[in-house]
């Protein structure tokens, strides 16, 4: 049996008010972040560009890692009308980074919208009640999941606005693994990036892709793109969970690095190793990654900042399987990630 049947507590309203006036996120004054429309979807990267890297980069880029639309209204309740084209679940992953997305409001957490139980893809509707006072939302799209479209509706005579702005609009760029993709958070305002941004007011764009971040010279030439088209002023690494060996690590890393550094000879550069080493083998992959950030620093470069991952606290409860963040791990990640990132800022 369904538990809404039981506890009314757990129910989603799914009708949508007659008098809606109903609107595509694409238009003004909604603002998007961290994705763009493309090909018919929201995506992290053209597929292009995507496919060139390898195939699962070109399978993941459609999913809404870090995808955000802003916005202002005193509308007295919310509509969605979400409609999906593709779902990555886990044995070990919840529903809501699939296909859910997160409401925040005044950068507080407010709700939570919620798919069917029986869903599965296409189009699904959520009415979320609000209290009718002017406010500024942020949604945060799924993590594991791709959007096809999505439509927001607000009352009849309600003032619809652009969002209150960024402290700092200019991006931080991750690119790693699952980890850095969202998993495995329990909904998609939970990742270390989301919290990091609604902490210090600043914009991001995620590129992490799960079991697929191996530090290809593809990747670095699109990353270097993308830092000239969007101003990003902060680029973090940490793809040491999807090098299949020490080798690789060894093979790509500093290159990696260097590769960045050669297009954008200022801008700064986290390099972090995995959360969770375990033994011998994980302790000379995080020298590797440590040796670039030491040679840099040789050579003169002021902008460089490593990170060990055994220093950020995912480890036992907080994970869901002994490598992946929950909520607790990935609060951890931000309070030690988040701190390099303002101590950036303050220079």
């Amino acid at each position: 049996m369904e538990i809404e049947k039981i506890d009314k507590n757990f129910l989603t309203e799914r009708s949508i008010p007659e008098n809606a006036r109903v609107f595509d996120v694409r238009n003004d004054p909604f603002e998007i972040n961290g994705v763009f429309f493309s090909g018919g979807h929201f995506v992290r990267m053209p597929e292009e560009d995507a496919k060139k890297v390898n195939p699962g980069v070109r399978e993941l880029h459609a999913c809404t890692a870090g995808g955000r639309v802003r916005f202002s209204t005193d509308s007295s309740f919310l509509a969605f009308i979400a409609d999906m084209n593709s779902l990555f679940p886990a044995s070990h992953t919840t529903f809501l980074i699939n296909a859910g997305f997160d409401i925040y409001r005044d950068n507080e957490y407010f709700k939570t919208v919620q798919p069917p139980l029986d869903y599965s893809l296409g189009m699904y509707t959520a009415l979320v009640p609000t209290d009718g006072k002017m406010h500024s939302y942020t949604v945060v799209m799924p993590c594991y999941g791709g959007v096809r479209s999505l439509m927001i509706g607000v009352g009849e005579g309600a003032q619809l606005k652009s969002p209150v702005p960024f402290r700092d609009s200019a991006p931080v760029i991750y690119y790693g693994s699952s980890i850095t993709q969202g998993g495995c958070a329990s909904r998609p305002g939970l990742t270390y990036q989301e919290f990091i941004s609604r902490r210090l007011g600043k914009d991001y764009i995620n590129l992490g892709f799960s079991g697929s971040a191996r530090g290809e010279e593809y990747m670095a030439h699109y990353i270097n793109r993308v830092i000239k088209e969007t101003g990003a002023d902060i680029f973090c690494y940490d793809y040491d969970h999807n090098a299949p060996d020490k080798e690789h690590l060894l093979k790509t890393h500093e290159p990696f690095f260097k590769m960045i550094r050669a297009e954008n000879p200022d801008i700064p550069v986290i390099m972090v190793s995995k959360p969770d080493p375990i033994g011998e083998e994980d302790e000379k992959r995080r020298d590797i990654i440590k040796a670039t950030y030491e040679n840099a620093l040789a050579s003169g470069d002021k902008n460089v900042y490593f990170i060990d991952g055994a220093d950020l606290g995912v480890t036992g409860d907080a994970t869901v399987d002994g490598c992946h963040p929950n909520d607790l791990g990935f609060y951890r990640m931000a309070e030690k990630i988040g701190d390099v990132i303002e101590k950036i800022g303050l220079r």
